[in-house]
């Protein structure tokens, strides 16, 4: 990971944004677990910022039927979700980007005693064929960081089965027309919430080094209808008493006011 020396709000090279940030995660792969760990748990389930955890939220269905079913995680970080699953009985595979995340991964597979089948894939590009999985889920991992989000949507569809469903998590749309502070600073909107111009990271040549890419609700929804989902459900996390937890631009002060983050549930038609 190169050298950081600016940042804003510019259009990238899409391939150079996703290898970049590839890299990105994989470099900061310790550090990301040494600061958010704790939070995230390392056999635990949690799809956003403000806490929810999927043994209270049930978006991939009851235990019960998840025990029947064929399981994937994309963009799964350190696999900590499919840890959890894996420890309640599922049968869930991990797969992540970078290189980074998945030898984290195998240090958290150690450490808990579960074992998570985790490998190194693009979710543009899953090594699995047709019809594989019954579920596929991501907590905030590969959309926030891809100009062409909607492969990753074609891509889940072509290896979910028939009915299946695909549950994902991003940052509320609403929350690019703000500044990332999770005060009540950050409550006046900066940006229009339509321009979709990345953030990105850049070094001393100009070289992207780390990149965002915003979506509207509008878009997120056309992306899932043009691959053949149907939305079945829109979960907006409103942030609980008790989190005190900050996480860039989420916290409980703004959060008390502007929702952070959107889980939108899917199946396959």
């Amino acid at each position: 990971m190169g050298e950081l020396t600016g940042a804003g709000y510019f259009e990238v090279d899409r391939e150079a944004a996703a290898h970049a940030n590839r890299d990105w995660w994989s470099a900061v792969a310790d550090d990301y677990l040494g600061e958010h760990g704790p939070f995230l748990g390392d056999a635990d389930f949690c799809w956003c910022p403000e806490g929810l955890r999927e043994s209270e939220a049930q978006l991939l269905g009851p235990l019960e039927r998840l025990r029947t079913e064929d399981v994937l995680e994309v963009g799964a970080g350190a696999a900590q979700c499919s840890r959890w699953l894996r420890g309640q009985g599922v049968s869930a595979i991990a797969s992540d980007v970078a290189p980074g995340m998945i030898a984290a991964a195998a240090e958290l597979d150690r450490r808990t005693g579960i074992a998570v089948p985790a490998l190194v894939a693009d979710a543009r590009a899953l090594p699995f064929g047709d019809a594989s999985f019954d579920v596929v889920f991501t907590a905030f991992g590969a959309i926030p960081f891809l100009a062409d989000a909607d492969r990753v949507h074609t891509e889940v569809a072509r290896v979910l089965r028939p009915g299946g469903r695909w549950v994902f998590s991003v940052t509320h749309p609403i929350r690019w027309a703000f500044p990332d502070d999770p005060t009540r600073h950050g409550m006046s909107v900066v940006r229009s919430y339509f321009d979709r111009t990345p953030y990105a990271e850049t070094g001393p040549e100009r070289e992207v080094l780390y990149s965002e890419f915003h979506r509207t609700m509008g878009d997120h929804i056309g992306d899932l209808v043009g691959a053949g989902l149907r939305v079945t459900g829109l979960v907006e996390p409103e942030w609980p008493p008790g989190n005190t937890n900050i996480w860039g631009g989420w916290g409980p002060e703004r959060g008390a006011f502007l929702p952070g983050t959107a889980i939108f549930a899917t199946t396959l038609r």
